[in-house]
């Protein structure tokens, strides 16, 4: 048998992964789902001490989305990319805030990275798009069970039922969550951001030259969004602060999201690798999440 032959397959087309995570939406989701995922003492270690976010937040945050991206759309591509991934980590390792020894690709470290994912998504999707159904829950966590094997996970490292995965979740959320350093950096409103380095350069030098003014409303904004659309139980295991009025806000900016975003059209409502894969299979218009 063949290694593509044998590989995991990705979520089917049509899924609500294929609704959800192309959605222009799910961009305000990511900030919270990385956020979560740092709070883990060895994850937050790994992150401080091996990624490049600090110098190089636009150039890492384009490639994870599309790594991301690729493992829902990509195809036979998806499981190269799971496979890259944990090449990529296999170095990943030193000692957490606790003292205890880390490795990236520890099956409870690296099962803490996706498992983040679901939590993010079925409590986000409540104010961006709409209650997904107890049917779409449990949907949506097969699917992302899925994700899980495309990124080399065994079944055994993840709990395999909706029923299995809250008893676990809340016992990461009393045992290891907490305000690591990198958490505490990506909700800091005074921490340097470079200006975006992407696109055509008349845009970049325009960026630059009025970054200093744009800088502290987005990060002000970042902030909002990533603290509001945490579920509230792992934002109070965080220690995160957030208030009845900031809560209100975050509702009245869901409403015209709402509104809005489904009013707009595939090339806009759907990030590239998304409607692309959309397109060849036919889904172009539809939605799963749609009643």
């Amino acid at each position: 048998m063949s290694r593509a032959a044998a590989d995991p397959v990705p979520p089917p087309p049509g899924g609500v992964l294929w609704s959800l995570a192309g959605d222009i939406r799910a961009l305000l989701m990511l900030p919270a789902a990385l956020t979560l995922q740092v709070a883990h003492p060895a994850v937050g270690a790994g992150v401080d001490e091996h990624s490049i976010f600090r110098t190089d937040p636009w150039g890492r945050g384009e490639r994870s989305l599309r790594s991301l991206q690729l493992w829902v759309y990509g195809g036979e591509a998806a499981a190269e990319e799971g496979r890259r991934l944990r090449e990529l980590h296999k170095t990943i390792q030193g000692t957490d805030a606790r003292g205890r020894r880390y490795h990236a690709l520890s099956p409870a470290n690296y099962a803490w990275v996706h498992a983040t994912g679901f939590p993010v998504y079925q409590h986000a999707t409540r104010y961006l798009v709409r209650p997904l159904t107890g049917a779409q829950e449990r949907q949506l966590y097969a699917e992302w069970l899925q994700v899980g094997r495309i990124l080399g996970l065994h079944d055994r490292d993840m709990p395999q039922t909706i029923e299995e995965f809250w008893p676990y979740y809340r016992k990461m959320l009393a045992d290891e969550i907490e305000a690591t350093v990198v958490v505490r950096e990506l909700v800091a409103t005074d921490q340097p951001v470079p200006p975006p380095d992407r696109g055509p350069l008349a845009v970049r030098l325009l960026l630059r030259a009025l970054w200093p003014v744009l800088l502290p409303p987005l990060a002000r904004f970042r902030r909002f969004m990533t603290i509001g659309l945490m579920p509230p139980d792992a934002r109070e295991a965080i220690g995160l602060e957030w208030s009845d009025e900031q809560e209100r806000a975050l509702r009245r900016f869901a409403r015209v999201v709402r509104v809005v975003v489904p009013l707009l059209p595939e090339r806009i409502r759907y990030l590239p690798l998304a409607r692309e894969a959309r397109r060849a299979a036919g889904l172009s218009g539809s939605d799963r999440l749609a009643r």
